[in-house]
């Protein structure tokens, strides 16, 4: 199980990915808004999304959790 953490504090943007969707490593999950920026931030390892903690338009702090992947 791999956990796909927020590197930065910011909006959720856009989800990309949906529950029960094949992942790869490096690919994006979601995209970050932060400081008028879009930070896509990716999966770390491939796998199933197995349960996405977010939605469009939450607010996520540096190290939460954003999707889990198995």
């Amino acid at each position: 199980m791999n956990k796909v953490t927020a590197n930065m504090a910011g909006n959720v943007w856009k989800v990309v990915v949906k529950e029960g969707e094949q992942v790869e490593s490096g690919q994006d999950v979601v995209i970050l808004e932060s400081m008028k920026m879009e930070i896509p931030i990716a999966a770390e390892a491939s796998g199933t999304v197995k349960e996405l903690k977010v939605n469009e338009g939450d607010f996520v702090n540096e190290g939460d959790v954003i999707a889990i992947i198995e």
